[in-house]
This record gives C-alpha cells, sequence and structure tokens, in this order.
C-alpha cells in the first residue's frame, strides 16, 4: 500500500527537481491528496452487487459505482484511480465479490479497463514533462516513462495476492477484470477524430468509435504541436473520481475429450431441430454434454467430432472421438478417479450411448481430432438389399476387389448443406457374408469421408462406380454400422495424471 508519508516524500523530491536555478517552482502542485478514499461512498453500490456467481458484477439502481462529487483534489492525469482504487479496503471489497463468484482458481490474471480518454490526458501530462526537462537539458522519450495502467498493477497484484492467497500469474485461465469510466471527461478525445479520422471506424460490439487502441493509434500519429492546439498541458482538473462499471470474473475455456460409441438408430449426433421444431427428444451430444455442464459449473458448450454418422447410423467398435469445449466452467479442478466416475455416470443415465477414454485435453490437441480426415480409414458393417435374386457366388467376387477407386458427387440427401462437388474415394477392401437370395452382409475398409449409403444404392448415378453397377443390380442399405475408426498416425494426449496417457483420436 502507498503511505501518505511516501506520498509527501516523492512530491518533495519532484518539486526540488523541477525547481528553477532561481528557485521558481515550474509545475505548481498541491498539496497531496488525504490518503482516506471515498469507500463508505462506495460500500453501498459494490454491497448491491450481483451475488449470484454468475461473473459479471454490476452495481447500484443507475448501472455503475457512481463516485459522487470528491471533496478531495483529483487527480487531472489519473482522474483518480491512483487515489481511490489502489487500498487495501477496495481491493478487499473486490476479492470479496471475486471469493463469492463460485469460480474454482489456483491464479488468476488481473486486467483493468481504464477511459480512453486518460490516455489523453496521459499523453498530455508527458509532453508537459517532457518539455519542462528539456528547459533542464535532459530528454525523455516515451518509453521512459510508466503508463498509469502499469503503475496500478504495480500496486494491486501483491494486494490481490496477499488478500487472496494465489499468484497473479498472466497465463492464468482466471481472469478479474475491472472497468473504469468516467463520464465528466469523456469528450477529451474527441477532437482526435477530426485530425485523425481514419483512427476511428465503427466496428462490431462496439458502443463507441473512441475505444482505447483507437485513441492509442491516433495519439502516435498526432503532431505534438498539433496535440498542443487542441488539448491544455497540463490537463484541466475534473470535479469528480472515476467510477467502476464493472467488476468481473470469467474463465477460460477447457476442454473434455473422449470416444463414444452409439447403439441406437433413432439417435441423430446432434439436436434435429427443423423450423424450430425438435423431431427427436435426444442427441449424442446432449446425453454427453449435460452431465458435464452440470459438474464443471458452465455456461455453455460447444460440441465437435471427427466426422459424424447418421440418425439410423450405429457407431460401434472403439468409438467416434469427439471434443467439448466447456465456456466459463466454474469448476475445473478434478482427480482421475472424478472423471472416471463422470465417465461411468454418463454411461448409466442412458442405453443408447456409452463414452470411453474420458479426459481432459488441451486446446491444441483439439486441433488433432480434425486433422489429416482424409487419410484416415474406417470400417462399416452394412445390410444390403437386392431388387434379384442372388446366390453367395454372386458376391464372391467383391472380396477380391482392393483399393477401389470410385468418384462422389455431393449426395442429395445432403445437398442442402455441403457445396456441390465431386470427390474422389478409395474403398480399400470389402468382405461379404451371405445372408439369403435377396440379402447379404458388406464389410468395407474405406477412406473416411466416404459415403456409404450412396456407394450401395448409387445416388441416381451421382457415385460411380456403386454395388449395384458392380453386381448389375439394383441395391438398398437396410442398416449401417461404423465398426472401427482407423487413424494412420495416433498420438497420445496426457490427462490429468501425467503417468495415464490415452489414445482417443
Amino acid at each position: 500500500m502507498v503511505s501518505a508519508t511516501f506520498r509527501e516524500e516523492l512530491l518533495n523530491e519532484l518539486q526540488k527537481f523541477l525547481e528553477t536555478e532561481k528557485g521558481e517552482l515550474i509545475l505548481e502542485v498541491s498539496n497531496p491528496p488525504p490518503k482516506k478514499i471515498r469507500l463508505h461512498e462506495l460500500e453501498d453500490g459494490i454491497d448491491n452487487m450481483s451475488q449470484n456467481g454468475e461473473g459479471k458484477v454490476s452495481s447500484v439502481e443507475d448501472g455503475n459505482l457512481a463516485s459522487k462529487t470528491s471533496s478531495l483534489n483529483v487527480c487531472n492525469v489519473c482522474l483518480g484511480i491512483l487515489q481511490e482504487f489502489c487500498e487495501e479496503e477496495f481491493i478487499k471489497k473486490v476479492c470479496q465479490k471475486v471469493e463469492a463468484s463460485g469460480f474454482e482458481f489456483t491464479n488468476l490474471v488481473f486486467s483493468v479497463s481504464f477511459p480512453p480518454q486518460l490516455s489523453v490526458r496521459e499523453h498530455a501530462a508527458w509532453l508537459l514533462v517532457k518539455q519542462e526537462m528539456g528547459k533542464q537539458n535532459l530528454s525523455l522519450g516515451r518509453n521512459d516513462v510508466v503508463q498509469l495502467k502499469e503503475a496500478y498493477k504495480w500496486i494491486t497484484h501483491p494486494l490481490f495476492s496477499e488478500e487472496l492467497g494465489v499468484p497473479v500469474d498472466g497465463k492464468s485461465l482466471f481472469e478479474v477484470s475491472v472497468l473504469f469510466a468516467h463520464p465528466e471527461t469523456v469528450e477529451d478525445c474527441h477532437f482526435l477524430r477530426a485530425i485523425c479520422p481514419d483512427c476511428f471506424k465503427p466496428a462490431k460490439n462496439k458502443q463507441s468509435v473512441f475505444t482505447r487502441m483507437a485513441v492509442m493509434k491516433a495519439l502516435n500519429k498526432i503532431k505534438e504541436e498539433d496535440f498542443r492546439k487542441q488539448f491544455p498541458c497540463p490537463p484541466n482538473s475534473p470535479k469528480t473520481v472515476c467510477t467502476v462499471l464493472e467488476i468481473e470474473c470469467a474463465h477460460g475455456a477447457v476442454f473434455v475429450a473422449g470416444r463414444y460409441n452409439k447403439y441406437s438408430r433413432n439417435l441423430p449426433q446432434t439436436p434435429w431441430i427443423i423450423d424450430g421444431e425438435r423431431k427427436l427428444e435426444s442427441s449424442v451430444e446432449e446425453l454427453i454434454s449435460d452431465h458435464l455442464l452440470t459438474v464443471f459449473k458452465a455456461e455453455s458448450f460447444n460440441f465437435s467430432s471427427s466426422g459424424r454418422e447418421d440418425v439410423d447410423v450405429r457407431t460401434l467398435g472403439n468409438g467416434r472421438p469427439f471434443a467439448i469445449e466447456l465456456v466459463n466452467p466454474h469448476r475445473v479442478h478434478f482427480t482421475s478417479q472424478e472423471i472416471k466416475e463422470l465417465q461411468q455416470k454418463i454411461n448409466k443415465s442412458s442405453n443408447k450411448i456409452q463414452v470411453r477414454d474420458l479426459q481432459l485435453v488441451t486446446r491444441e490437441a483439439i486441433g488433432h481430432m480434425k486433422e489429416g480426415e482424409e487419410e484416415k480409414t474406417k470400417t462399416y458393417s452394412a445390410l444390403i438389399w437386392t431388387d434379384k435374386a442372388i446366390q453367395k457366388k454372386d458376391i464372391e467376387f467383391l472380396n477380391d476387389i482392393k483399393d477401389l477407386k470410385i468418384d462422389q458427387k455431393t449426395p442429395l440427401r445432403v445437398l442442402h448443406r455441403r457445396p456441390l462437388a465431386v470427390r474422389a474415394r478409395v474403398i480399400h477392401s470389402m468382405e461379404t457374408c451371405y445372408v439369403d437370395e435377396h440379402h447379404f452382409r458388406l464389410y468395407l475398409k474405406t477412406q473416411a469421408g466416404t459415403y456409404i449409403k450412396e456407394f450401395v444404392h448409387g445416388d441416381f448415378g451421382r457415385t460411380k462406380p456403386n454395388i449395384g453397377s458392380l453386381m448389375d443390380v439394383t441395391a438398398d442399405i437396410l442398416e449401417l454400422d461404423v465398426e472401427v475408426n482407423h487413424f494412420v498416425v495416433e498420438m497420445p494426449i496426457c490427462t490429468l495424471n501425467s503417468k495415464s496417457m490415452h489414445f482417443w483420436y
């Protein structure tokens, strides 16, 4: 904490430094403001902040932690931030809200958002100091000055770390952010738009063109003499200090991956909703993700997988790789045993799916799941019907076909969501099993991305060759199962326990 004595000593040193040879003071500096901040004014507003632990913490009735007209002399550069929001008592108030938010964390990153006009005032102060140091034949570069935001973090980081008992780490996934505003000086940066119009362009999700980045870009372009003509150096003193608009807690996404088996022929991979109407009551995605959302206490999720199967297709064998991104989770630390129990809970909840190799993975690992799609191979089992009566000998020739190259025009059934194209695919091998004179079972090992149904019935000639054309019959597929997902290169992904590794994709 910055003591009043330290401030007075620092001020005295600055006054001595700025004195001329005649003993005259170049800058008139008022007495340092009292150390006691207006926590009694903030307390009512802060205590009204959201108690639901959902992250964002808002304030009093008018939507902000409004600072009333202050009786102290408000700094004309920091707008009161270093005067009123660096004290232990304010830090404790923020930490109370962090602890009440319900997030699980072992470290944190602390971020602040200052009003953009503060950058203008900071720039004006720098130009003034640069000018006065020039009179003393001393040079001052922009990088020689500590930015206000950095100074604020230097002061507050140790206080946050001590109060919460965890380190402040820039790489942490848990973020505590404070948003400041100063309505009184909001027009300070408007003159920049007339001088540097290219810097201020409307952007999506931005309420104002005067963002901090836009203001900084303009300040870097504007000439010093032009700035001095438009803005006073030093800046005018404000009547009020900054307000705190938001205190927000948020946790970066975590990722859970594994493989799933689907045993139902009436279950889509993702929710089947057409024109706002749900066609089937559940999906693979929901049967898995609903449990994860609850346990991780996440706000939402994003589901992805290596390929997908139709609603009437079962996924057997070693299962299909999947990954789920859990957005803003409140709980993130799990033991290997807890993950195992979560997997068991999912599996007991439904006889339509089963999950295996459930584990926490990194964001980078998710990318590997989608890599090399066309190099992967998959094994299928299909029950085939033919219009003509067949004997066992009529299908045996299929067993001898290896690496059959086929061309598949985008199937009619997916043309509404896939671009029209002709895709070359390979049927690596086939094995037949005779059932009766109109049915046989066909086992195929194919290149990933092959449309199996279309390879059987031909899709009105859009897939060439196909089983129907090879056998000179009209063929159709009655049942299809994904038996095995093969990967040319399998890479291990570490689980929570570094001693345990799974091949999950």
